[in-house]
């Protein structure tokens, strides 16, 4: 058969999706629609997204989203790029952005350090997603345009327990961010069914992350996680990093006489709870527990996922440059 030399049309894209959706591989598909494998190849990179089925998320093409980004590049042809022809320079970022899991901020500034001089704004960046000028990235990939549920208002926010110490009462040195050694923390459960847990853990000055995975959610658990690092630790040195820690409602973080205890006798960090629904109030765990959900989303069996991996993706976020910092990571303020 004669390869076909015009764009794809819109019809043949729904045609494509169906034979792909039958099974049939892009060779045949090539074959049968009368062009040549590689554009089969760059039609199915430019239409594909992510499906979710149950917990899973399943690649596919979808015909809309191919012609939706081929009608923008025919609007945006000939309006130069302010990228050019620095090819390298859009390799760099697409590297950044689509396998480091870089955002398009942090990759503009990673791109500064690294001495490129094309000076591009951060909503450019966007634009060139949107319209599929990379290589690698997508919409699909921006961990920062994931949709959010509205914050939900609570008449009468109210602390899970009158005896136990509130957000209310926490100094404000802790509160404005000017002194080190005071965390935020949370759990991540795992899919529906399994037992492991995460322990996340966020200092909220300079942002250094802690994970830690747990067997199970009960209290008795997360108390020995404490005992551990504080063992492992020293009673100076732990004191000196967890001054305090601001937690939620969850039953896991309730007995609290005996969370603040040390295993050496005495006291060994402060503890904060905040309002019942009001995640916001730590916000710095909040935010790096979604970065965290890009490597481990939503349905993730922890009982797969290795000590090792959970490390991996600890050192990713101590090295990930955060703008609040000037664009430092946490790991180089931690040196200063």
């Amino acid at each position: 058969m004669t390869k076909k030399q015009h764009y794809m049309t819109e019809q043949e894209r729904y045609k494509l999706e169906g034979l792909l959706a039958a099974k049939v591989k892009p060779v045949e598909a090539a074959r049968v629609l009368g062009f040549t494998v590689q554009t089969i190849y760059n039609e199915i990179r430019r239409g594909t997204y992510l499906h979710t089925v149950g917990y899973k998320d399943i690649p596919r093409y979808s015909a809309a989203k191919g012609q939706d980004i081929f009608e923008k590049r025919q609007r945006n042809k000939g309006r130069p790029l302010k990228i050019g022809h620095d090819h390298e320079y859009a390799e760099f970022l697409d590297k950044k952005m689509k396998l480091e899991r870089y955002s398009p901020a942090a990759a503009l500034e990673e791109a500064r350090k690294a001495g490129y001089t094309t000076k591009l704004s951060v909503q450019t960046i966007y634009n060139y997603i949107d319209n599929g000028f990379f290589l690698r990235m997508n919409n699909d990939d921006l961990w920062e345009k994931c949709k959010r549920s509205p914050r939900r208002s609570t008449p009468e926010p109210k602390v899970a327990h009158k005896d136990l110490p509130s957000i209310e009462e926490r100094p404000v040195w802790i509160d404005d961010r000017s002194v080190l050694g005071h965390w935020e923390g949370d759990l991540i459960v795992g899919c529906r069914g399994s037992s492991p847990v995460l322990l996340t853990l966020t200092e909220r000055v300079m942002r250094e992350e802690m994970i830690i995975k747990l067997p199970d959610r009960k209290a008795a658990t997360v108390r020995g996680a404490f005992d551990r690092l504080e063992r492992q630790m020293g009673k100076r040195a732990f004191r000196e990093k967890f001054q305090s820690v601001t937690l939620d409602n969850g039953s896991e973080f309730m007995e609290y006489e005996e969370l603040v205890r040390s295993i050496y006798g005495g006291r060994r960090f402060d503890v904060w709870y905040t309002h019942a629904g009001a995640p916001y109030e730590k916000g710095a765990n909040e935010n790096h527990n979604r970065m965290i959900r890009r490597f481990l989303p939503k349905g993730t069996d922890f009982t797969k996922v290795s000590k090792k991996r959970i490390a991996e993706i600890q050192n990713w976020m101590n090295d990930y440059p955060r703008k609040s910092l000037g664009w430092l990571t946490p790991r180089e303020v931690g040196r200063m």
